[in-house]
């Protein structure tokens, strides 16, 4: 997408109306970037809101390229923030450089867990990301990294072969799982949601529980949030599931009416003792279920 905009009136617009389109495809650069669907998600929005109280006041000849470097740079700031949180990596992997291609190679890299994106060092990680995953061309990736062609060459040789290495490599990871208590909490907000004892439900809210209804609105306090149940009341396109996203325990919602076992989105909870705090729902955000890694405990069924 090749569009221009400049510091005028109709600026905001323009840009709220190139954002709201890349959006999905902003997210699946993210996601790979940080490793996760959830915190991809948390840094295209912070993207977003950046550019629409920021907006560039110079002229921009492509609008798409311009967002994929802030999200590129957004991708290394969350994570060298994440790093300062968990001290577990050098700073040295941020600044390492990490073009033999093949059709074969490109399906492998396009279908890669998000976590083996971790495995690679970031600028092969972007470079194989941008090329591989999205479809950018090198010179793309150049204006979006701010890297040589070389560079770019070199950084999706050594990632793609990385990749190939991880892909070949039996995965001996224990898959994750819930506690106790994550489970029965989640199980019980479960089945009072899949018989709709909503009114029970609000009662489990805290007075100042927050609701996050991705890509659409937030609200805070109880009865707020209570009007929330009331907007699932009248649906009846999702049947729950307690589960993980990307390691994380959550809800998985399935559409009854679709003969495939797949969860449409999810829905993710934080607690305070027995209470909610906070909920965030990515019904209208459904572009972050493509990305997550999600595994239901107990199978989907029934009717809503």
């Amino acid at each position: 997408m090749t569009q221009q905009i400049s510091g005028n009136d109709d600026e905001r617009n323009g840009m709220a109306r190139a954002i709201e389109a890349l959006r999905p495809k902003l997210h699946r650069y993210c996601a790979r970037m940080v490793g996760s669907a959830i915190d991809g998600e948390d840094v295209v929005q912070d993207v977003l809101l950046k550019t629409l109280e920021n907006p560039p006041g110079s002229e921009i000849r492509n609008v798409e390229n311009w967002l994929f470097r802030v999200a590129h740079n957004a991708s290394i700031d969350f994570l060298r923030h994440r790093q300062r949180e968990m001290a577990m990596h050098s700073e040295e992997e941020l600044d390492m450089i990490a073009d033999r291609s093949s059709s074969a190679t490109d399906r492998i890299v396009a279908a890669a867990a998000l976590k083996s994106f971790m495995y690679l060092p970031v600028a092969q990680r972007a470079c194989t990301i941008l090329m591989d995953v999205l479809g950018y061309s090198q010179q793309e990736i150049v204006d979006i990294t701010g890297m040589t062609i070389p560079a770019v060459k070199a950084a999706l040789h050594r990632g793609r072969a990385r990749i190939r290495d991880l892909a070949d490599a039996s995965d001996g990871d224990v898959s994750p799982q819930l506690s106790h208590v994550e489970l029965s909490r989640l199980a019980k907000y479960v089945d009072h949601f899949n018989d709709r004892n909503f009114d029970v439900l609000r009662e489990m809210l805290a007075e100042d529980v927050r609701l996050d209804f991705v890509a659409k609105t937030r609200l805070d306090g109880r009865g707020q949030v209570s009007r929330y149940f009331h907007n699932y009341s009248g649906l009846h396109d999702w049947h729950f599931a307690p589960g993980l996203v990307d390691g994380r325990p959550g809800l998985l919602v399935f559409d009854p009416n679709n003969a495939i076992p797949k969860p449409a989105y999810f829905v993710l909870l934080e607690w305070v003792g027995d209470q909610i705090s906070f909920i965030r729902d990515f019904r209208n955000a459904r572009y972050v279920a493509k990305s997550a890694e999600m595994i239901p405990f107990g199978a989907p069924g029934g009717s809503s």
